[in-house]
C-alpha cells in the first residue's frame, strides 16, 4: 500500500430483487401479453388481461399489475364519453376516422345506430369509413342506406373527396348519379 491509503473491500455482486427465474414463463408470457395490450392501447383487452393475472401474480409483480390496472380504467373512463346528441357521436367518431382510428370509429357508428337506426349521418360515416378502409361493397351499402334515409347525402358524397376509392365503381356512379343509369 503506498502512501496509507487502505485497499477498498471487495465488494460482492449484487443479486437481483427478483431474478427472471422467479416467474414461470407461463406468467411472464401472460404479463407481456398484457403490456402489449396495454402499449396497442386497447385498454379493455389489456384490463381485463391485468385482472385476470393479478389472481395468479406473483407477490413481486402486483403492485406493478394495480398500476397497469389503474392505468387501463383511466383510459377507458376517458373514452367512454357522455354525448349530448347522436349527432355530437357522429362528429366525435368522423374525429376518429380522420386520426386513423377506424376500429374505435366504426364502434362509435355502430352504437349510434342500435340506439338510433335511422341516423342517415352514421350511415354516411360509415361509408365514408368504409370507402377510405377499402371495403367497397360495404362503403356502398351504407352510403346507399344513407341517401335512402336522407337524398342530401347524394349530393354530399359527389363532391366528398373521401370515396375517392370507389369512384370506379360503376355500383358507386350509378347510386350517386341515378339520373344517368
Amino acid at each position: 500500500m503506498a502512501f496509507g491509503r487502505k485497499k477498498a473491500p471487495e465488494v460482492s455482486p449484487v443479486k437481483p430483487a427478483v431474478q427472471a427465474s422467479a416467474y414461470s414463463s407461463n406468467e411472464l408470457h401472460a404479463y407481456e401479453a398484457a403490456l402489449q395490450l396495454l402499449h396497442q392501447e386497447k385498454y379493455d383487452k389489456a384490463l381485463a388481461a391485468f385482472e385476470k393475472f393479478l389472481t395468479t401474480a406473483p407477490e413481486l409483480m402486483k403492485a406493478s399489475c394495480r398500476m397497469h390496472i389503474a392505468a387501463c380504467q383511466r383510459q377507458l373512463a376517458q373514452r367512454s364519453r357522455a354525448f349530448a346528441t347522436p349527432e355530437e357521436q357522429s362528429d366525435y367518431a368522423a374525429s376518429l376516422v380522420n386520426s386513423g382510428d377506424f376500429e374505435d370509429a366504426r364502434e362509435q357508428y355502430f352504437a349510434i345506430l342500435d340506439k338510433h337506426p335511422e341516423a342517415f349521418y352514421a350511415f354516411y360515416g360509415l361509408a365514408v369509413l368504409e370507402g377510405i378502409t377499402g371495403n367497397v361493397e360495404a362503403c356502398i351499402d351504407n352510403l346507399n342506406r344513407a341517401i335512402e334515409l336522407n337524398a342530401k347525402c347524394r349530393l354530399q358524397a359527389r363532391s366528398d373527396t373521401d370515396f375517392q376509392g370507389v369512384v370506379d365503381d360503376p355500383r358507386f356512379t350509378e347510386l350517386l348519379y341515378p339520373e344517368i343509369a
